[in-house]
């Protein structure tokens, strides 16, 4: 027998052994790596921050209806981010781009899949947020110049109008803005041209305060919110009743009723001194159904569905902004601020039992 063959055989097994140990070590220790570096980048999703995306579809900002978010992002329009202290979900939409059913505005917004009956209702929506950004250009003698919707009511039938809008708007220069809502008759009859708003300032001042020149502006509010700061809103639709409370920091708390299924808006006699200067002289001079939204399925929607677009205000001087939109290139307009960019931190929705499904809306607007 050779004994130094024996030891040396010996020997290489021992080493192998020892080598293939330390190899599954390394092999393990880069795992764990690996692990840690995927659990640090995991991607936080705007259904991690704010649970409640069963109850929404999604449409964004290029007109595309994402359908339920759950465990979804989007970073053209949609995704998560920390200011350091907490997880936000981010809305944002350009001035121009491909648009949602008939509007002329870009959204990035949630709308909810079912619908409710005002006169039965029940239900409600809550939220905390913080407007980033509004529009850098358009028309300051366009009323919806430099603003964009934060939360809505929004009717399914008919004529589709909107019995809430909750707006944020700022003009260039200024440090603070104004948060207004505004209720849409439901018009009389067939014809839907003769709708208006009327607006109703929580802080700062309503739709109606304007530039005398395209590019100058008003005086600056000074009870207004500033971009960064946060506020929330409840909105509650119960027995026909609209109730609306804005809550903010440091700002005194506003609360607000609006009655959905009787109109106060039947004859011309009726119709407001704000509506009288905005509306009538361009046409929408029209009164509103007796039952107001009584038997018209409404839904809720959150998100920024920005008000600046970039069609001529020769076409209609409350709604059409002349803004930069660069042919609709969304990296250009987000390049130079005009967009809207809506961060929401908590939210939650109560939907009655009575609701039904709201996927006839969508049908006939996707």
């Amino acid at each position: 027998m050779n004994t130094k063959n024996i030891s040396t055989g010996a020997t290489l097994v021992i080493l192998s052994f020892f080598l293939s140990l330390n190899s599954c070590k390394n092999e393990t220790k880069t795992e764990n790596k690996e692990a840690i570096k995927e659990e640090v980048i995991k991607t936080v999703y705007a259904s991690d921050v704010i649970p409640f995306f069963d109850d929404w579809k999604l449409i964004l900002g290029d007109g595309s209806n994402v359908g339920i978010a759950n465990n979804f992002e989007n970073k053209d329009f949609f995704y998560t981010a920390n200011d350091g202290k907490n997880d936000w979900i981010v809305f944002k939409a350009p001035n121009g781009g491909d648009t949602h059913g008939t509007s002329n505005n870009t959204r990035t917004e949630l709308a909810q899949i079912k619908k409710w009956y005002p006169k039965a209702a029940n239900d409600k929506l809550t939220a905390t947020l913080k407007v980033m950004n509004v529009s850098a250009t358009g028309d300051a003698r366009v009323a919806a110049s430099h603003a964009v919707v934060v939360g809505q009511i929004h009717s399914a039938d008919k004529h589709e109008n909107e019995p809430l809008k909750i707006f944020y708007k700022k003009f260039p220069g200024h440090t603070k803005g104004s948060v207004f809502w505004h209720y849409e008759i439901n018009t009389a009859g067939g014809d839907n041209s003769g709708r208006w708003d009327y607006s109703t300032a929580v802080w700062g001042n309503d739709f109606s305060v304007v530039g005398l020149e395209e590019n100058t502006y008003p005086e600056e509010p000074k009870d207004g919110i500033a971009l960064g700061e946060e506020f929330s809103y409840e909105i509650e639709v119960r027995d026909g009743i609209l109730n609306l409370k804005f809550t903010s920091k440091d700002h005194e708390t506003r609360t607000f009723t609006k009655n959905l299924i009787e109109s106060e808006y039947t004859t011309a006699a009726d119709i407001p001194e704000q509506t009288q200067k905005l509306f009538v002289p361009i046409g929408q001079n029209g009164v509103e159904r007796e039952a107001a939204y009584t038997g018209e399925g409404c839904f809720f929607k959150l998100g920024a569905y920005n008000q600046t677009n970039g069609k001529s205000p020769k076409l209609n001087k409350n709604w059409c902004s002349g803004a930069e939109t660069h042919g609709g290139d969304i990296e250009k307009q987000y390049a130079d601020g005009n967009y809207a960019e809506v961060w929401f931190k908590t939210g939650s929705i109560t939907v009655s039992d009575a609701a039904v499904s709201n996927e006839e809306y969508f049908t006939k607007n996707d």
